[in-house]
């Protein structure tokens, strides 16, 4: 599929509450690609792990010890977490609190494993992003919704799922070029601990490395961003006929 024919997908599924999964660890690409399908084919979009960035952010502006996982779960139920899914202008809130930019400073990456690996705020925050879901489904318009265990336990019926994944350097490259803006040796090495070190440690209570059954793997390693981004959009064709 050629660019031209996204308008031709986008009214293919036009009112059909469309959702796509995409799973896939840090520096995959995810986040680039969901944002992209979604504003090409004018559906909702997800980012679930700005969600846990944002519990993050609430826990520790509420003095909450994060090494205290009963404390922490009962911060994340007690917060008002609410979402604003569309593509090209994600907004999240944390008690009416504005929190899209804070939440991607390196401070809440070093601190969010520590709130996304509790059992408890994984349970709150999935129920939420199931709720997303379904609104989307009901209104019609559909989603793409991307991060953790999104092909697998949050929406492992979206007609959509796809692991994207790279190479470990791949994935740091670019991270450090969207994060720092570059990709010399000490910013590689910087990203490399942030990247690497928290998908260790996410992979202790989820899974995003290997593909579930029924899940395409895509490996985005060799392919630049507009022919990942057409890939996803043949898999959507095909599993939409």
């Amino acid at each position: 599929m050629e660019y031209a024919n996204y308008e031709a997908l986008r009214e293919k599924i036009l009112g059909r509450g469309v959702v796509v999964a995409i799973d896939g660890p840090s520096g995959s690409g995810k986040s680039t690609i969901s944002r992209n399908v979604a504003a090409a084919l004018d559906l909702g979009y997800l980012d679930t792990g700005a969600m846990y960035r944002a519990a993050a952010w609430g826990v520790e502006h509420r003095g909450v010890d994060l090494n205290d996982s009963a404390a922490i779960a009962a911060a994340v139920r007690e917060m008002k977490l609410t979402v604003n899914a569309v593509p090209h202008a994600p907004r999240i809130f944390v008690d009416g609190i504005d929190v899209m930019h804070v939440i991607r400073t390196d401070h809440i990456n070093t601190i969010v494993s520590s709130v996304s690996s509790v059992p408890e705020v994984r349970t709150v925050l999935i129920a939420l992003q199931r709720d997303i879901i379904v609104q989307a489904r009901q209104s019609t318009r559909g989603i793409v919704v991307e991060g953790r265990d999104i092909t697998t336990v949050v929406a492992p019926d979206a007609q959509v799922r796809i692991l994207l994944t790279a190479s470990a350097e791949t994935r740091v490259s670019r991270r450090a070029l969207e994060d720092q803006g570059d990709a010399r040796s000490e910013t590689l090495d910087r990203e490399r601990a942030l990247v690497l070190d928290r998908d260790a440690r996410d992979a202790k209570v989820t899974s995003f490395h290997t593909a579930a059954d029924g899940v395409t793997t895509l490996d985005s390693t060799d392919l630049s961003v507009s022919q990942t981004l057409d890939t996803v959009m043949r898999l959507i064709d095909q599993a939409t006929n």
